[in-house]
């Protein structure tokens, strides 16, 4: 056992390695992050759907399924913005002439930028799960969200979510993380695929306007779901 960390742990100490887990990471996360849309979308298919699909999420592996996913997706997030702000230390150590300085400062502005953003992308899914799956601020009471449904009382995400974008502060939040996430979305998702020898030189450009058109889908999928709940609670 030891062995194996020990292989680990050097694989990580090389930049390729972290570049890999970035990139392996990053990948869970772009497949959760379009997978949480469609299940968000199921809103505008009315309260029965998007409740069915809530409850299929939440007794699956006898409600063990959920938390595995949800543990797991902490880990890639943590992992991920662990390896990119290690990287870009090793990098910038790497270069220690004025040039290299010089050179690592352009090159490194969009890796900080992503920093960031992932640094905020973590705070916003904590406070997601807080507001959504702990429901701080947002219970009021043992069955303000049961609901009845083919017989059965389950967790009522459709007013869940109706309620929780009802409210300003939490909205905006929202929309300004989507916005940092496809921001981040757009410069990761071609790098991604370089790391992993998919994209080569000439597929690059291609990759650069999928990563586009991807993070573009994303915020006006869950723009538009924010939106309407506005829109819905401020016009009834």
């Amino acid at each position: 056992m030891s062995a194996v960390f020990d292989s680990f742990f050097r694989f990580y100490a090389s930049s390729i390695g972290k570049k890999i887990l970035v990139a392996l990471t990053g990948l869970v996360l772009i497949g959760f992050v379009f997978g949480h849309l469609v299940g968000n979308l199921l809103i505008f298919a009315g309260q029965d759907a998007i409740n069915e699909y809530g409850h299929l999420l939440q007794t699956a592996l006898h409600g063990g399924g959920v938390w595995i996913a949800r543990i797991g997706l902490l880990a890639a997030v943590l992992i991920h913005i662990v390896a990119t702000v290690s990287l870009t230390k090793q990098n910038n150590a790497a270069r220690p002439n004025k040039y290299g300085q010089h050179k690592a400062q352009v090159s490194s502005k969009s890796s900080h930028t992503m920093i960031w953003s992932g640094l905020t992308i973590l705070a916003f899914i904590v406070y997601h799960l807080l507001h959504y799956t702990v429901r701080v601020g947002n219970d009021f009471g043992k069955d303000a969200y049961k609901i009845d449904l083919h017989g059965e009382k389950v967790h009522n995400v459709y007013k869940m979510v109706i309620d929780g974008f009802s409210w300003a502060p939490a909205s905006i939040f929202y929309l300004i993380a989507m916005a940092l996430l496809c921001s981040h979305l757009s410069h990761g998702f071609s790098s991604l695929f370089q790391t992993l020898g998919i994209s080569t030189d000439k597929s690059e450009p291609l990759f650069k306007k999928a990563g586009y058109a991807f993070a573009g889908l994303i915020f006006a999928g869950n723009a538009a779901i924010v939106l309407s709940i506005w829109l819905f609670s401020y016009g009834r």
